[in-house]
């Protein structure tokens, strides 16, 4: 039986496997991908790097300083977890590995537009998701923001104070209550359903009124938190769905820990990178002591 099973493969993932290994704790990373940071051409708002990192070099560096310490990353799904008296066991489909702890951090996805070439778009930024994470490159840009919940219309605001050309795409025939409102902030809201396509390194928007062509689109349709494993154990969860967890990362499961997306909807690498420290530093404490 080891120490801590690591669920995820991403930074939260990767940075409590390697404070656990640090703390010598037995500790495997099953991690069946992809990670929502390797969807990111290349973050400015990462502390340590001026500039910039892409998330695929990130999670290539984490993977590497883990696997320096022993650390297995083993690329498969976990698709059941019990608790038993000594601690769980988890089911990777080829058999079973026993853990005294869990650490979730299985984030979430992004509920993505319907687009031609969406891979290749966000690739080359014209799609994004998090404007907390690149707002600031996006400054003085044509941006749209696409969506039919308060989740779009708070996020066209917040991009708002970034450029003075923000659309809001509302995706029902009806405006939303807030128009008055956005009109009033100088946010364009164009209703009803669109279709996208790339084209001249844009993305362009055609819908009721014509086609419209934006430097970046923001999706805000909502995503899907991958909690089910803790929830099947009888772990609460949020509003939003992400898992309820103490001071500690505990959750409401003894034994089973979360960081990252799974349990905020700040979703900022270095908000689960610091979950993910507290969340291993309480394992360490609460497992037994073992001396050299």
């Amino acid at each position: 039986m080891i120490d801590c099973l690591v669920i995820g493969g991403g930074p939260a993932g990767l940075t409590a496997a390697i404070y656990l290994a640090r703390y010598r704790r037995s500790t495997v990373v099953y991690d069946a991908g992809p990670s929502r940071a390797a969807l990111i051409p290349k973050s400015h708002n990462y502390p340590g790097f001026p500039t910039g990192i892409s998330g695929a070099e990130l999670l290539g560096r984490l993977a590497q300083q883990a696997e320096s310490y022993q650390v297995p990353i083993v690329r498969a799904w976990i698709s059941r977890v019990e608790k038993t008296r000594e601690g769980f066991v988890a089911d990777h489909g080829e058999g079973e590995i026993r853990a005294s702890t869990i650490l979730l951090a299985t984030g979430i996805v992004d509920v993505a537009p319907r687009m031609a070439g969406l891979d290749e778009a966000v690739s080359k930024g014209l799609v994004r998701y998090c404007p907390v994470c690149d707002a600031f490159e996006a400054s003085d840009q044509r941006i749209a923001v696409m969506g039919a919940s308060e989740a779009a219309i708070g996020k066209a605001k917040f991009l708002r104070c970034y450029s003075r050309h923000v659309t809001l795409l509302w995706q029902h025939v009806s405006g939303p209550r807030a128009w008055k409102e956005l009109k009033e902030a100088g946010i364009c809201v164009l209703t009803g359903q669109s279709q996208l396509r790339m084209a001249d390194q844009k993305i362009c928007v055609t819908n009721g009124e014509g086609e419209t062509c934006f430097d970046v689109l923001y999706p805000a349709l909502g995503s899907n938190v991958r909690s089910g494993l803790a929830v099947t154990l009888g772990a609460a969860t949020g509003a939003a769905g992400c898992l309820k967890v103490d001071e500690h990362q505990c959750t409401s499961v003894s034994g089973i820990f979360a960081a990252g997306d799974v349990v905020s909807d700040l979703h900022q690498i270095a908000v689960g990178t610091a979950h993910a420290a507290i969340a291993a530093t309480r394992i360490h404490k609460i497992l037994p002591e073992r001396p050299r």
